[in-house]
């Protein structure tokens, strides 16, 4: 099993930064790659970045989200830059793991206008 605690989410303003962090803990040993998803109210849940042998952005993020790892940490990070109302959405840390998907519990982000 992998635990997954996520922090970091919030309310900003249009324009605005934030950054969420995910650690990894219990079995961390063979993950395969580590990332995040979204779900915005009314939409279903959509890739964000994912870092594995590559990273990957979903393209209404790029040039904005930065994905980076910590491996001596176990911690996964999101940095967020230029945050747009529809930026609002849960993020939910995600890792695989020999081919299993283990998920956060999410943390709400709000970008008022």
């Amino acid at each position: 099993q992998v635990q997954l605690v996520e922090s970091g989410g919030g309310m900003v303003q249009a324009g605005g930064s934030l950054r969420l962090s995910c650690a990894a803990s219990g079995n961390i040993f063979n993950i395969n790659g580590m990332g995040w998803y979204r779900r915005a109210p009314g939409k279903q849940r959509e890739l964000v970045a994912f870092m594995s042998s590559s990273t990957n952005y979903a393209d209404s993020v790029k040039g904005r989200f930065t994905i980076s790892r910590d491996n001596a940490k176990n911690t996964v990070y999101l940095q967020m830059n230029s945050l747009k109302p529809e930026d609002t959405a849960v993020y939910y840390c995600n890792v695989n793991r020999l081919g299993y998907n283990y998920w956060g519990q999410g943390t709400q982000v709000t970008v008022s206008s």
